[in-house]
């Protein structure tokens, strides 16, 4: 049975049922290099309701487009069913789009969020490790369920359970809101810091060299996201920084996002000297997150494209080539 024609605002769940029926068509993998000339703002990171955004995709669409973005990039964390949703849902009128996805990826050393872009959406690669990341986030949400129920007593109904299962990718967010529909906590935030920044769960993620390999082996340029950021509270700057990069780039690594929400101008600068150093693409985002984080989209401070880097423009020639 052919799938029913998708809305902009219509709700989506089931990553299995998204994967088999929507597949992108190949010529629709880049940019539209007639119109490259006439972009000026872009934003590479955001995320839709398929992960922990508050956007649907289609919604994402309009509100790119409200924003005065002019090319976009969505960012789901272990999932790429938004950006085929896009493109179906995509009109000549529209900002031009770029496959995405955010991979967390931890190794002996560290955190790392690993961005993927331009890449081929039906290769067994990118669907390989993007079906690993999802599989382990099923298997963190029912431990964190236990743990909740075990050491504060916090249960929800079967019903809630079973919403919390249908999301595409559900991570702690998607947990904290229903606790504060229950009344165990005022706010996502405050559910957070009282309940589940406190539970130890099994620490699996995909090793960075996973990423960066299924990325590249499927067509696509592999990016360190906000790059002085580790996990949690951590930082990294000057020698720790590039050190970071480095290792990075001795798996394949082709980029950093120099240009990010929240950045100071010190991080900036040092993530865009460390891509001229080592001949490194440049990208620019925001994080956007919808409702449930303060990031307002396109903030990513950079305001022309024709002001960016060497580095960014050459990421957009290549990238519409990927």
């Amino acid at each position: 049975m052919a799938a029913a024609p998708l809305s902009r605002s219509a709700p989506v769940r089931g990553t299995a049922y998204l994967i088999s029926n929507f597949s992108p068509d190949p010529r629709s993998l880049t940019p539209d290099s007639k119109r490259m000339d006439m972009i000026k703002k872009i934003d590479l990171h955001m995320h839709t309701t398929i992960s922990d955004g508050t956007s649907s995709p289609g919604e994402i669409i309009t509100e790119v487009r409200n924003a005065g973005i002019d090319l976009f990039s969505v960012t789901d964390h272990d999932a790429f069913v938004s950006c085929v949703m896009i493109r179906t849902l995509l009109t000549e009128n529209d900002p031009s789009f770029i496959n995405g996805v955010e991979f967390s990826c931890k190794d002996e050393i560290g955190k790392y969020h690993i961005l993927g872009y331009g890449y081929d959406a039906e290769t067994p690669e990118i669907r390989s490790i993007v079906k690993k990341g999802h599989d382990r986030r099923m298997e963190k949400l029912a431990l964190r369920l236990d743990l909740l129920k075990q050491k504060y007593n916090i249960v929800f109904s079967d019903e809630d359970v079973s919403i919390l299962y249908g999301n595409n990718n559900p991570g702690k967010p998607h947990i904290a809101k229903v606790m504060v529909k229950y009344g165990y906590a005022q706010s996502i935030g405050d559910a957070f810091k009282r309940f589940l920044s406190h539970l130890s769960v099994r620490d699996e993620y995909i090793r960075p060299e996973q990423a960066i390999e299924a990325i590249l082996r499927s067509g696509g340029i592999p990016v360190l996201a906000h790059p002085v950021y580790g996990s949690g509270e951590e930082l990294f700057l000057g020698m720790e920084l590039e050190e970071r990069v480095q290792r990075l780039i001795g798996f394949g690594l082709q980029g950093v996002e120099a240009y990010y929400s929240d950045f100071t101008l010190k991080m900036q600068d040092e993530t865009l000297g460390l891509a001229e150093k080592y001949g490194l693409y440049v990208t620019a985002g925001s994080d956007y997150h919808g409702s449930n984080k303060k990031i307002i989209l396109g903030n990513n401070h950079l305001d022309d494209l024709r002001e960016g880097p060497e580095g960014l423009q050459r990421f957009l020639a290549d990238v519409r080539r990927g």
